[in-house]
C-alpha cells in the first residue's frame, strides 16, 4: 500500500516551511535513513529522512515552493510491486474553516522557546534529521488542540460567502475574547488571520465592510488591524521576498516591543585586565589550537554573573516565575538569512577552551543553516556583541520568554580615573535590557554590578 510522505513539523513554532531542494526523483528507490530532502524552516534549513523503504511514486510539491502547511502531502511513496499508476492521489482539504493542524503563532532567537502549537500527529514515513531534543529550558506548554469551538465556521456578516482564513489558535483566541474574526485584515500568509492579529483586537469589533457600503458611524475600530499596503516609491529599486527566517525575526521582534516592559541599565568596563589575560590564556593555549576571544570571556562572564544573581536567570509567564539553576547562554550570531542565537548550555561550569571551541563550529553552522532545533532553541539570557563594527553602545531587545539580554559595545581607549589620577585606560559599555515584568530594576543593577565586577577582575570567572 503506497504511503503518503507528509510536510513534518521540524520546530514547535513551525506552522509551515519552504521545500528547499529535493534530493531524490521520482522512481528513486529509497530506504530508512535516507535524504529526501531539504527543508527550510523558521530558523534552519534541515534534512528530512526516510523512515519506510519503497519507491518514489509522484512528488506532490515542487522543489522552491514556500507556504507549505505542515501535514501537507509533498509526496507518495510506492511498496515493493506497487505501481505509480496505484498511487492515489491525495486526499482532497475538506471545506472546513480551518486546518486539522494546530498552527504555531511563536517564534527564537526566537530565541526562541516553544511558544507554538506542535502538530497533531507526526508524519507516517519520514522523521527530520536530526530529530529535536528537549529545549535546555522549559517553555510554555503547547496549546491545547483545536476545539470544536475552533473550528466552527466564521461569521460571513461583511465577506458574503467568502471563508475566513485564520489559524486554529486564532481561532480558539477569537472565541475567548469574542472578537469577530471577519472584522479582521490578517497578516499571515495569503491574508490569513494569526495570534498576533487577534490579541490586540477589541471584543465586539464590526465586522468589515464591503467597499461599496459606508461604515456604521457607531461601528467599533479596529484596535489590530494588520498594517495596510505600502505603496513603493517610484525609484529603481530591486525586491526581495522575505524568508521564513526573516518573517519569525519580524515577528517575534514585534512581540516582544509590544509585550515585554523593557528596563535599561548601562555599565563601562575596564578591559584591561581582561586583555591582558586573554593574550595569557592564547600563549598557553597556541599548542591546542585554541584562540579565545573577548566575546568567548564575556559569555563565561554572564553565566556566572546569572548565577551570582538568580534574581536576573528567569523567566516569566502568565501565572508563574521560573528561576533555572544554570545560565545557557544564546549569542546571537549574524547570517545571511538573518539573526539566529545558538545556545552554549552550562556556560557558568565550562571552561573557556570549551566555550570558544563549541562557539566557533555553532557559529560557523549557524551561517549555513545546518543548527538543529535544540541548538538554537531555549536559552536562559542572551548575549549580543556589537563591537566588531565599532558601535559604542545599544539597547538590545529581549527574545522571549528569556528575561533578560546583555548588549556589548567596542572597547575603545578613554580617559580614566586611575589611582586616582587622570589616565587612560579600554573602556567598553555594556547594557542589559531586562524584563520588568520578572527582574526588578534593583535586580538587574546587581547583574550589571557583578558582570562589571568579573569583566574587570577576570580570574574571578576561571577560579
Amino acid at each position: 500500500m503506497s504511503i503518503e510522505i507528509k510536510m513534518p513539523a521540524l520546530s514547535p513554532t513551525m506552522e509551515e516551511g519552504t521545500l528547499a531542494k529535493w534530493l531524490v526523483k521520482e522512481g528513486d528507490t529509497v530506504k530508512s535513513g535516507d535524504l529526501m530532502a531539504e527543508i527550510e524552516t523558521d530558523k534552519a534549513t534541515m534534512e528530512f529522512e526516510a523512515v519506510d523503504e519503497g519507491v518514489i511514486g509522484k512528488i506532490l510539491v515542487a522543489e522552491g515552493t514556500d507556504g507549505v502547511k505542515v501535514g501537507t502531502t509533498i509526496a507518495v511513496l510506492l511498496e515493493e510491486g506497487e505501481s505509480a499508476g496505484a498511487a492515489p492521489a491525495p486526499a482532497p482539504k475538506a471545506a472546513a474553516p480551518s486546518s486539522p493542524l494546530p498552527a504555531g503563532e511563536g517564534g527564537a532567537p526566537k530565541g526562541a522557546t516553544g511558544e507554538g502549537d506542535k502538530p497533531a500527529t507526526a508524519p507516517a514515513s519520514a522523521s527530520p534529521s536530526p530529530s529535536p531534543s528537549p529545549s535546555p529550558s522549559p517553555s510554555p506548554s503547547p496549546s491545547p488542540s483545536p476545539s470544536a469551538a475552533e473550528a466552527a465556521p466564521p461569521s460571513p456578516a461583511g465577506r458574503g460567502e467568502e471563508r475566513v482564513k485564520a489559524s486554529p489558535l486564532a481561532r480558539r483566541i477569537a472565541a475567548e475574547k469574542g472578537v469577530e474574526l471577519s472584522a479582521l485584515e490578517g497578516s499571515g500568509p495569503n491574508g490569513r488571520i494569526v495570534k498576533a492579529d487577534v490579541e490586540g483586537a477589541r471584543p465586539g469589533a464590526a465586522p468589515a465592510a464591503k467597499p461599496a457600503a459606508a461604515a456604521p458611524a457607531a461601528a467599533a475600530p479596529v484596535a489590530a488591524a494588520a498594517p495596510k499596503a505600502v505603496p513603493i516609491p517610484d525609484i529603481p529599486h530591486t525586491a526581495e521576498k522575505l524568508s521564513n527566517i526573516r518573517k519569525v525575526i519580524a515577528r517575534r521582534l514585534t512581540e516582544s516591543k509590544q509585550t515585554v516592559p523593557h528596563i535599561y541599565l548601562t555599565v563601562d568596563i575596564r578591559l584591561d585586565k581582561l586583555l591582558k589575560l586573554r593574550t595569557e590564556f592564547n600563549a598557553a593555549l597556541e599548542p591546542r589550537g585554541v584562540k579565545l576571544s573577548v566575546n568567548d570571556l564575556l559569555i563565561k562572564a554572564l553565566a556566572v554573573s546569572l548565577i551570582q544573581v538568580p534574581k536576573c536567570n528567569v523567566m516569566f509567564t502568565p501565572d508563574q516565575l521560573i528561576s533555572f539553576q544554570r545560565a545557557d547562554i544564546s549569542v546571537a550570531v549574524s547570517t545571511p538569512s538573518g539573526l539566529i542565537t545558538p545556545i552554549i548550555a552550562d556556560a557558568n561550569s565550562k571552561g573557556l577552551a570549551a566555550i570558544s571551541e563549541q562557539m566557533k563550529d555553532l557559529a560557523a553552522r549557524a551561517r549555513d543553516n545546518k543548527l538543529k532545533p535544540e541548538e538554537y532553541q531555549g536559552g536562559t539570557a542572551s548575549l549580543s556583541n556589537m563591537g566588531m563594527f565599532g558601535i559604542k553602545q545599544f539597547e538590545a531587545v529581549i527574545n522571549p520568554p528569556q528575561g533578560m539580554i546583555m548588549a556589548i559595545g567596542a572597547g575603545e581607549k578613554r580617559p580614566w580615573v586611575i589611582d586616582d589620577a587622570l589616565g587612560v585606560a579600554t573602556i567598553m559599555s555594556a547594557t542589559g535590557s531586562f524584563d520588568h515584568r520578572a527582574i526588578d530594576g534593583a535586580d538587574g543593577a546587581q547583574l550589571m554590578q557583578a558582570f562589571k565586577a568579573l569583566v574587570e577582575n577576570p580570574l574571578g570567572m576561571v577560579a
